[in-house]
C-alpha cells in the first residue's frame, strides 16, 4: 500500500533516536498503552466467557432445555419418550412430575420446587449425579419416600442425610377433621451441590412417590427433553410437539432462565465497551506523538517538500511511523492476552496457594476458581478494533505534516 520511499524513511524516523527524549517516551507510553489495553480486554472478556459457559454447564444441565406437557398428565409418556428420541437433535428424554411445596426440618421451614423422576433417565438429561456431595440418584426407591435435597437447603433447615423432612403441599385434603394440608414425611437420601439458587430450592424424589402425593394417578407431568443445541430448544420442543398429535404445551430454558443469560451478555457487552475505551485513549495518544513528531521533524519535511516529496507522500511516512506503533502494541498486547486468558485460572490458584485467602469462596459463589474461555471470535473483533483506532489516529497528524511550507520551515535554520 505504501511506496518503498515512504516507508523506509517513516521506519527510520521510528527507530531513530530524537533530541527530545520527552517525544520518545509519549511513543513508548502509547505502544506500552495499546498492549494493555488489548491485554486486559481479551483477559476480561474470556473470564466473562468462562463464568457464562459455568453457568450454560450447570444451570442448563439441572433444568429441562426443553419440556412437552399434555393438557393435565401423560399416560402414554413413553411413547413421546420414544418418538422425541427419534429426532436428530435430542439427545435424551425423560418423564417428570413437578410441583411446589414448602419444607420443614428442626423447626426451619423453606420453599422448595419438587421434581418427580425416574433415577435411570433423569442422569441422561441431567448433570445432577455428577454433583453429588452425599448419596446418589439410585438412593432414591419406589415406596421409600426417600429425596435429595441441595447443601444450601440442607444447611437452611440444618439436616442431613437420614433425617426427617416433612414435604407440605399446598392442595388441601378434606378429612372427617376438617380441611388440612397435604403432607408427606420423607428421609434425606443425598446432597447435591451444583451453585446458584438450585441449591436452595430443588429437590427430587422418585417419580412413583411424586405421582402419589400429587394424587396423578402413575401419570407423568410432562416429558423433559436434552437438545443438542440450547439455542435451538424451542423449535426443537415445537417440531417433536407437532410430530406427537393431540393438543401438547411446550416450554424451554429461555422463557425460565432466559433473563439470566442475557444480563450476563449485556454485563459483557458494557464490560467490553468500557474496556474498549482504555484501547482507544491507547490508541489517540498516537496523535499526540506523531504531532510532536511532524513538529520535531519540520526541517526534514521542508527539505523533503524541496527535493520533490509530494504531500501524499509526507502523509504516508508519518502513516507508516504511526502504524507500526500501533500494530507493534496491537499485536504484542494480543499475545499477552491470549497467553493472560489461557493461564488466568492457574495465576488466580497460585496466588490462593500463596496468599493462603481463596477470593471466590464456595459458601458465596457457586464455583470455587476463577473460569476462563478464549473466544477466538473475540480475539480479532479487540485486535482489529485496536488496529483501526490506531491507523484512525495517524491521519490528522500526517495531514498536518503535508500541509508544512517549506519556505516558512526553512525561514530560520
Amino acid at each position: 500500500m505504501f511506496k518503498p520511499l515512504s516507508f523506509s524513511i517513516g521506519m527510520r524516523y521510528t527507530a531513530a533516536k530524537r533530541r527530545n527524549h520527552f517525544i520518545s517516551f509519549i511513543s513508548l507510553m502509547s505502544m506500552l498503552g495499546l498492549m494493555l489495553g488489548v491485554a486486559l480486554l481479551i483477559i476480561v472478556l474470556s473470564v466473562m466467557n468462562g463464568f457464562d459457559r459455568e453457568l450454560q454447564t450447570r444451570i442448563l444441565g439441572m433444568v429441562p432445555h426443553a419440556t412437552i406437557q399434555g393438557q393435565n398428565t401423560i399416560d402414554d409418556w413413553q411413547r413421546i419418550d420414544r418418538l422425541a428420541t427419534q429426532d436428530p437433535e435430542v439427545i435424551a428424554a425423560a418423564p417428570y412430575i413437578q410441583g411446589q411445596g414448602m419444607m420443614t426440618g428442626r423447626g426451619n421451614v423453606h420453599g422448595i420446587l419438587l421434581n418427580g423422576i425416574l433415577p435411570d433417565q433423569e442422569r441422561e438429561v441431567s448433570i445432577i449425579d455428577k454433583h453429588m456431595v452425599q448419596g446418589s440418584l439410585d438412593d432414591l426407591k419406589s415406596g421409600e419416600f426417600g429425596i435429595i435435597i441441595g447443601r444450601l437447603l440442607a444447611a437452611s433447615l440444618r439436616v442431613q442425610v437420614g433425617d426427617k423432612v416433612t414435604v407440605v403441599m399446598p392442595e388441601a385434603s378434606i378429612t372427617p377433621a376438617g380441611v388440612l394440608p397435604r403432607l408427606k414425611r420423607f428421609t434425606v437420601k443425598g446432597i447435591f451441590k451444583v451453585g446458584a439458587e438450585l441449591d436452595a430450592n430443588y429437590t427430587l424424589i422418585h417419580m412413583d412417590d411424586a405421582a402419589k402425593l400429587m394424587r396423578t394417578n402413575g401419570k407423568a407431568q410432562g416429558v423433559r427433553l436434552l437438545v443438542k443445541d440450547l439455542f435451538k430448544a424451542p423449535s426443537v420442543a415445537e417440531r417433536v410437539a407437532r410430530s406427537l398429535g393431540g393438543r401438547y404445551y411446550v416450554s424451554d430454558w429461555t422463557r425460565t432462565h432466559g433473563n439470566l443469560f442475557q444480563a450476563i451478555r449485556m454485563e459483557k457487552t458494557m464490560i467490553g465497551l468500557l474496556l474498549m475505551f482504555i484501547v482507544a485513549v491507547a490508541a489517540f495518544n498516537v496523535v499526540s506523538t506523531l504531532v510532536m513528531v511532524v513538529t520535531d521533524k519540520t526541517a526534514d519535511i521542508a527539505i523533503l517538500r524541496t527535493m520533490g516529496a509530494t504531500p501524499g507522500r509526507i502523509m504516508r511516512i508519518f502513516i507508516v511511523q504511526g502504524a507500526i506503533i500501533g500494530v507493534i502494541g496491537v499485536l504484542v498486547g494480543t499475545l499477552l492476552g491470549i497467553l493472560g486468558a489461557e493461564n488466568v485460572s492457574a495465576v488466580i490458584a497460585w496466588l490462593e496457594h500463596v496468599t493462603g485467602h481463596q477470593f471466590l469462596s464456595p459458601d458465596v459463589y457457586f464455583i470455587s476458581y476463577l473460569p476462563s474461555e478464549l473466544q477466538w471470535e473475540d480475539v480479532f473483533i479487540i485486535s482489529g478494533a485496536g488496529l483501526a483506532m490506531s491507523l484512525l489516529a495517524t491521519i490528522y497528524p500526517a495531514w498536518r505534516a503535508s500541509r508544512v511550507d517549506p519556505a516558512e520551515a526553512l525561514r530560520y535554520e
